[in-house]
Order: C-alpha cells, then sequence, then structure tokens
C-alpha cells in the first residue's frame, strides 16, 4: 500500500544510499573500539540539521574504555508540537573484525546488483540508515506530530553492550516513564518481528598439570591430556543433553532452537611465537591449558542448571580421573528476553509490515543476545523488538552487504509505525 510518506521515503533513495556508505566508511572496528567519536560527530552533524537536539555520552570505566579507546555513544530527540509517547530508535555503530575471504573493499560500501557491500553494511549499519531516513521524512510530513523520536548510535554490542546501551539504561535513558516504545534495527529480514534473545553463558575452563622435560612427560603432568578429558566429556554426555532439548521459542534458524555451546579458543603450553620469531620451541610438558566456551541456553533452563551441569561434569572428572584440577572463571551471562506479541511496538510494527509488504509478519527470536537484555533487565522496559533490513546469516561473513530496496521497504515500516503512535486517530 502506497502513502504519501512511503512515497516520500522511496524518493529519498539516493540519499539513504549515500548515508549508509558514508557510515561504512567510518571503520568503527570492535575490538578495539575505533572510530566511536567520529562517527558519532558524523551523526551529530545530520540530526542536529534536521532539527534533533543531540547528546555525546561517554562511558566512562566501562570495559574497554580508555582514552585511546573512549566508548562514545550518541542520542538524538526530536520533540513533537504535542505531548505524547517517544519512539526510539537505537542502532549499535560497532563493527566486527573484517575477516579473511573478501572480493569488495570491507569499508569501500561498492554498490553492485543493488547492494551495498561493506563490514558492518547488514550488522546493522543499514539499519541505522533506514531508520534515520525514516525519522526525517516522518518529521517533514508531519511536523505537528505529538510526543517525540529518538535515534541513538551506540557502542560495543559486538562485545556485550557495556559500554553502550547498558551504560545508558543505568543512566536512565531507556527508562518507561522517558521512553516508551524502542525498535532496534538489527537484520532479522524485513518481514520479521524479533521478539527476543536466547541467553548465553560464557565461562574459562582451565585444566592443571605440571611442568616437566617433553623428553620425560611421565616426571610432569599434561594439562592438555586433562582438557582432553573435559572435551571427551562434553561430546559424550554435554552435547547429546543439549540436543535433546527445544525450545517453544520462535529462535531462528531452526538449530538454534536447541541448547548449543561453540568452543570459543583453547590453549595449552607455550605461548604462541612471536610472528619475527622462526625459532622452535622449548620442549617442556604443558602445566596449564584453557578454553573458553559460549553457553547458548533455552528461556526453559534456568542459568543455576546451565553452570551446574558444565561444573558437574568437571566434577565427576575430579573424582574419577588421577590429578585432575580444574579452575573455572565465569566472564559473563545473560539472561533470555521475550516481548508480548501483544505489546503495542509489536502491534503496531505488524500492522506496519502488512500494509507495506502485502504479507503477515513472521515471529522470530534471536540466536544470540543484542541489546534488548540491557533495555530489558536494566531499563525495565519491556515495549521493545528488533525490526530491521539484512539477512541475519549475512553478519560477520565475508562479503557482507544490504539490499537497498529492503532498506527502503524497511525504512516504510518505520514510517508507517510512527504515523500509528505518533498521529492522533482520527
Amino acid at each position: 500500500m502506497n502513502t504519501p510518506l512511503s512515497e516520500a521515503i522511496a524518493a529519498k533513495r539516493e540519499d539513504l544510499i549515500a548515508l549508509t556508505q558514508d557510515l561504512i566508511r567510518i571503520p568503527t572496528l570492535n575490538p578495539p573500539g575505533q572510530d566511536y567519536r567520529l562517527i558519532c560527530e558524523y551523526l551529530d552533524k545530520r540530526l542536529s540539521a534536521h532539527g534533533f537536539e543531540t547528546q555525546m555520552i561517554r562511558a566512562f570505566g566501562t570495559p574497554g574504555d580508555s582514552d585511546k579507546y573512549p566508548r562514545w555513544n550518541i542520542i538524538a530527540r526530536r520533540d513533537g508540537k504535542h505531548a505524547g509517547e517517544c519512539v526510539h530508535f537505537n542502532s549499535h555503530t560497532d563493527v566486527v573484525e573484517v575477516g579473511a575471504g573478501w572480493t569488495f573493499d570491507p569499508f569501500g560500501a561498492e554498490i553492485s546488483d543493488g547492494k551495498i557491500y561493506g563490514r558492518g553494511t547488514c550488522d546493522m549499519k543499514g539499519g541505522l540508515a533506514a531508520s534515520i531516513i525514516a525519522a526525517e521524512t516522518f518529521i517533514e510530513h508531519h511536523p505537528d506530530f505529538a510526543g517525540a523520536i529518538e535515534i541513538s548510535g551506540t557502542a560495543d554490542e559486538e562485545t556485550g553492550g557495556y559500554g553502550g546501551v547498558a551504560y545508558l539504561a543505568e543512566h536512565g535513558h531507556f527508562s518507561p516513564d522517558k521512553v516508551q516504545h524502542v525498535i532496534i534495527p538489527e537484520p532479522l529480514n524485513k518481514d520479521r518481528i524479533c521478539l527476543g534473545h536466547r541467553g548465553g553463558w560464557w565461562a574459562e575452563i582451565e585444566t592443571k598439570g605440571e611442568i616437566a622435560h617433553g623428553a620425560m612427560p611421565f616426571l610432569g603432568d599434561c594439562a592438555v591430556r586433562h582438557m582432553g578429558a573435559v572435551l571427551q566429556e562434553f561430546e559424550d554426555k554435554l552435547f547429546p543433553a543439549m540436543a535433546a532439548r527445544y525450545t517453544e521459542m520462535p529462535v531462528v534458524p531452526e538449530g538454534a532452537r536447541n541448547s548449543t555451546m561453540n568452543i570459543n579458543s583453547i590453549h595449552g603450553g607455550e605461548n604462541e611465537p612471536a610472528e619475527d620469531f622462526d625459532g622452535l620451541q622449548a620442549h617442556c610438558v604443558p602445566d596449564s591449558c584453557r578454553i573458553v566456551i559460549d553457553r547458548r541456553f533455552l528461556v526453559e533452563e534456568p542459568l543455576d542448571q546451565v553452570r551446574d551441569e558444565v561444573t558437574g561434569l568437571l566434577d565427576g572428572l575430579r573424582e574419577s580421573r588421577p590429578n585432575f584440577e580444574y579452575e573455572i572463571t565465569e566472564r559473563n551471562s545473560v539472561l533470555p528476553s521475550m516481548t508480548d506479541k501483544e505489546s503495542p511496538v509489536v502491534r503496531t510494527v505488524a500492522k506496519a509490515i502488512e500494509d507495506v509488504m502485502g504479507v503477515p509478519p513472521q515471529y522470530v527470536a534471536s540466536p544470540g543476545s543484542y541489546d534488548q537484555k540491557h533495555i530489558d533487565r536494566i531499563g525495565k522496559l519491556k515495549n521493545c523488538i528488533a525490526y530491521g533490513p539484512g539477512i541475519l546469516d549475512l553478519a560477520h561473513k565475508p562479503d557482507e552487504y544490504i539490499g537497498i530496496d529492503d532498506m527502503i521497504d524497511s525504512a516504510k515500516v518505520m514510517g508507517a509505525a510512527l504515523e500509528t503512535l505518533l498521529l492522533p486517530v482520527t
């Protein structure tokens, strides 16, 4: 269904393309968290020119924040002519490492076959650009709107969001008396509404041994072999148990409706030699081996159960395996989050998708967490969803891209949602 607002958004195609390209060309890599200030200054200039009041907020003291890599965020607000509710579009500005396998310049923002290529196009600068175009066009067409529109560009989502949305939520920027509706333009496909996400538990496990000469390993105790026993316990017991569990949450893709665990890293023995060293390593039995696990759990699984399941296996090895000793350190945990399908923002965006694209939305949940967790748990704001352009499977991949038509369609949906939430019923 075409409306004057949707036609005006479509007419801004070139502006949307240029805005997306500008954002991609600012290489906000995290880690370490570079160019956060630069992208916030760009957004400040853009949004100030369209009548938004802006705040630049540094998340002092959060993980990774330093004078070299300060954690900068921006919140822009445009108040309407009348009292009403606030709709907040939140996008993270950081992108993950480039990785190998690219055939396009990762920060070139090249256009090919109706797509813009580059790191962060899909996840999630294309969504940020779409929300800006939607908000600006809505304000142009409805200058007498009620309530307020906020747009934020926040740091560190890719590493937990503690220097971004978590910090802002702790300082009251997502309190329900200030903000009533939140849309996070993460790439879950333009005809989907993401209601929430699975939980996550991250921990480091270290097995202990005793150093000795590699030619006489019987005089030491190999920590790597102990870790091998841990991995075998996981293979024999934990992975089959997780595969048997299934959630009623509409998590996509299908494989993520089971409990999962990834072993992020493993290291045992001597440190890897420096790149400029081409000598041989010493001959030693490793006295330490460490792994980092990434356990994603279901809303049906209590966090204590997730922890206890792993420590129970380790304690069992301590009883059955000679000289087995371990330490486990929790690095982070995130509880599952889920917004009710009948909440106002869900119903509003669902109708907008039907009006713009002529299809009912699919309701999904994310396999990984995103910043909804902080808006929910810290901000105590439940009326929050992820909705934006882009294909989830492209996130963090080489030759990441965003479809230009998808951005236009998503911007139309966002604009239609604003009309429902911020215009009086006639």
